[in-house]
């Protein structure tokens, strides 16, 4: 495996372009192969029933939020990591790995006894349905007992990311979208496991991923992490954790709030906005790969107190979100009908999405916008204002907006996509706003 340079690896020195390539260019591609390992698993479910991708579509409802517990592992461990990286203070580096290490266990044991407390109980929520609970109920089981190797895959990948290693995560997502494709069919049509197979599957690869990471981590720091208990490190490590996956757990909420509204048009319309979801998820992957480059080399010129070199990372990011934004919008309004028919060729799904597409086109600019913002901010370890953000884009001004533009002036659907577009334009603004004032306070 071809690795990184020691020149490559010191984030304050060099091209900043040329680090936002190396590293933002795998993370992007490995998310893309995410994507497509879920959407497979949806393949592979249909294949067994029409009761089994119901079940799988509930199960996967439920267990996003417990998981979201976990999901600022990476960002936050990124952020408090990679500031230490710049400083070239090794054992810091190791002390905040190992304590993220512990927190990762103690969050994992902490979803585990929610999922089995209440995890039934909202799938039986959101179907009456009790054969598509059963098989709900599953799948969910098996990821809830195992959810501790979800968490530690994105602890290391989180200590990696900070190193300006995004490579080591690309190709855990890259081949564990392949071994899918054969242990599905293993698990499923011959073990005769059902549902749960696409479980068992999922979670031996997190298992094979955490452990390569792990392996990956010791070439990097020259260590085995092992969990560790230094409670003023944990305490600075989940005031960065605990924010970022609130975000996540903005996101999901948000994304129910949307649909409770659209729902109101009929089942066609949901259809058609869920995949248009799915392609902007697809076309906005570059973000997420800028993202990463965001945080590692914030991160560490942060650390090294390179102040002029973090608002300069900052503006050439908004540059190569731009350059994204002016190659996506031309295809999500011009190859929206193209790219939806690939999904459906019921006219009404086509329509709606097409039309989601091509006005979210408009917003495309500031999705990436947020992204940078969000990126550098929780790298200067400041990570409240994105979750007021989030709170404020994803969940109270929805509400607001939709009831009044649904309920009181009974505009239609469409109003609902020009809102969410209105919406992530001021946040965007209001989020840019706020990082150069907080980069100026650095002086």
């Amino acid at each position: 495996m071809r690795t990184a340079t020691a020149e490559q690896k010191d984030l304050t020195q060099g091209s900043i372009y040329k680090h936002m390539i190396r590293i933002g260019i795998p993370a992007a591609l490995g998310m893309v192969f995410n994507t497509l390992y879920n959407l497979s698993d949806n393949w592979f479910a249909g294949q067994i029933s029409d009761v089994a991708l119901s079940g799988l579509s509930i199960a996967s409802i439920v267990f996003a939020l417990f998981l979201a517990l976990g999901m600022g592992l990476q960002s936050g461990t990124s952020a408090m990591v990679a500031a230490d990286v710049g400083k070239k203070n090794k054992p810091n580096v190791i002390a905040w790995i190992n304590c993220s290490h512990g927190i990762t266990w103690f969050l994992s044991a902490v979803i585990l006894i929610l999922g089995l407390l209440f995890a039934e109980d909202l799938l039986n929520y959101l179907s009456s349905d009790a054969l598509i609970v059963g098989v709900a109920w599953d799948y969910t089981a098996v990821i809830l007992w195992g959810n501790v190797f979800f968490n530690l895959t994105s602890c290391f990948a989180g200590a990696l990311i900070a190193h300006g290693n995004t490579t080591s995560y690309r190709n855990v997502l890259i081949i564990g979208f392949f071994v899918n494709w054969l242990l599905n069919p293993l698990f499923i049509f011959v073990l005769d496991f059902g549902v749960a197979g696409l479980a068992w599957s999922t979670l031996i690869i997190k298992v094979g991923s955490s452990l390569y990471l792990w392996k990956v981590l010791v070439n990097e720091i020259g260590v085995w992490s092992k969990p560790a208990y230094n409670f003023d490190h944990w305490k600075q490590l989940l005031a960065q954790i605990m924010p970022a996956s609130m975000n996540m757990l903005t996101i999901i909420i948000g994304g129910f709030i949307t649909i409770y509204f659209i729902s109101q048009f009929g089942d066609y319309p949901v259809a058609g906005y869920s995949v248009g979801i799915r392609i902007e998820q697809l076309l906005l992957m570059p973000a997420l790969g800028l993202n990463a480059s965001v945080m590692a080399l914030v991160g560490q010129n942060y650390g090294a107190g390179r102040v002029d070199r973090v608002k300069e990372i900052y503006i050439k990011s908004l540059k190569i979100a731009l350059l994204i934004s002016l190659v996506f919008i031309p295809t999500m309004i011009f190859l929206s009908p193209l790219m939806l028919t690939q999904f459906s060729d019921n006219s009404e799904i086509v329509t709606v999405g097409v039309y989601y597409l091509r006005a979210d086109a408009f917003a495309f600019f500031g999705y990436m916008m947020l992204f940078c913002s969000n990126a550098v901010l929780q790298a200067i370890k400041q990570p409240i204002f994105p979750l007021v953000i989030g709170i404020l884009r994803q969940m109270i001004l929805p509400v607001l907006a939709f009831y009044v533009l649904i309920e009181v002036l009974d505009y239609g659907l469409y109003s609902i996509f020009w809102a969410i577009v209105t919406i992530v334009l001021i946040s965007s603004v209001l989020a840019w706003l706020y990082t150069k004032r907080q980069l100026n306070v650095l002086d």
